[in-house]
């Protein structure tokens, strides 16, 4: 009996042990998920907002010109070096046109011959106008010498007309610089034969200062037409390339007359001193524009924002430390932070570290 006794009460104890021990590891689980996750909080303020607008760019001559011979020929002469300056009018290439050449010696013998056709007719016209002062000759003559007289005379005319219509073929044979600017290497050399309109002589550009082309979506032509209407560089276009900024702002120069039907953009031409001759047509670069808005903004870092079924969150914590979404609406990216819209009020803690395991209404420390 004494020991049926002492049986019992141990299987007492023990299972009272097992139900405390059970007991108080759901106490304990149950404190763990209660107990204030810990996140990194930043306390929101409004400031000035300044970002670059970036588009692809391609670096242009103000002014270009493709050299072609106007007369196909052999070339005989190159009166420039490469890549010099060369003034407006200067001859850079001579090309001999046989033909033109002799069509012109030829319009000049005409005209000698038309010349000296004149000289006899006018002193036939005199001698018939004595002759009819004597009434030695017949009236009808006379008119007949008059009208030979103003045929020679008109025959020189169209001699001497023939011959500058000639001289301007010849003149086709000498090509001169379109305008001053920097002439290219020569695709041709003494002796080559060119054909007229076909062969490409050489290239004329202007190099300073240079142009950058950038096409723009339309919806910032307004933006645009202000910054060309401030008719400044006061640092608001910089010219990239690739780790490098070139050292001299640009300033906006034309705004295309249309939009591109096939893209929606609108061509901006920039316009860049170049004294030091850096910039060379058909370079690409980045071209940032500066978009600067001195009205305070919201920004964040991106990883404080939360996306839900294309909604965006942020969390807030509350003065008892506790977490509650709220919506906003983000704008700009600017590098690892975001402008936010709308949503946030100055003086909003909001979490930006240990988001991800938090839920409306949990507690937070920090």
């Amino acid at each position: 009996m004494k020991t049926n006794i002492y049986i019992t009460t141990l299987a007492a104890a023990t299972m009272s042990t097992a139900l405390w021990s059970c007991g108080g590891k759901k106490d304990d689980g149950k404190a763990a998920a209660n107990a204030p996750a810990p996140v990194a909080t930043l306390l929101v303020e409004q400031s000035p907002a300044v970002y670059y607008d970036e588009y692809p760019a391609t670096v242009v001559a103000q002014k270009e010109v493709i050299l072609t011979p106007q007369a196909s020929g052999t070339v005989t002469g190159i009166y420039f070096q490469d890549g010099q300056v060369v003034q407006q009018g200067q001859r850079l290439y001579s090309i001999d046109v046989p033909v033109y050449n002799a069509n012109y010696d030829n319009a000049v013998a005409n005209y000698e011959v038309q010349k000296a056709n004149l000289v006899k007719v006018e002193k036939d016209a005199a001698r018939y106008h004595q002759l009819d002062k004597q009434d030695a000759i017949a009236k009808q003559q006379v008119d007949y010498a008059d009208a030979a007289l103003a045929a020679a005379r008109k025959q020189v005319q169209a001699a001497q007309a023939n011959i500058s219509s000639m001289k301007a073929n010849v003149n086709f044979g000498i090509v001169v610089a379109p305008f001053t600017g920097t002439i290219g290497i020569s695709k041709v050399r003494v002796g080559a034969a060119v054909v007229a309109g076909q062969t490409q002589l050489n290239t004329v550009s202007t190099d300073n200062p240079m142009a950058v082309d950038i096409n723009i979506n339309q919806g910032d032509v307004f933006r645009f037409e202000q910054l060309r209407k401030r008719n400044t560089s006061d640092q608001i276009f910089t010219l990239v390339f690739g780790a490098d900024e070139y050292p001299v702002f640009g300033k906006i120069d034309i705004i295309d007359r249309a939009v591109d039907p096939n893209t929606g953009t609108v061509k901006v031409r920039i316009v860049f001193d170049n004294k030091d001759k850096i910039l060379r047509s058909g370079m690409t670069a980045v071209m940032r524009v500066k978009n600067d808005h001195p009205e305070p903004q919201f920004i964040i870092p991106n990883k404080a924002l939360v996306e839900q079924l294309g909604e965006f969150y942020v969390y807030a914590v509350t003065d008892s430390n506790t977490a509650t979404q709220k919506h906003v609406i983000p704008g700009r990216q600017l590098g690892d932070k975001i402008i936010i819209k709308e949503g946030l009020t100055p003086g909003t803690k909001i979490v930006i570290e240990g988001q991800q395991k938090l839920k409306e209404g949990a507690k937070v420390k920090y």
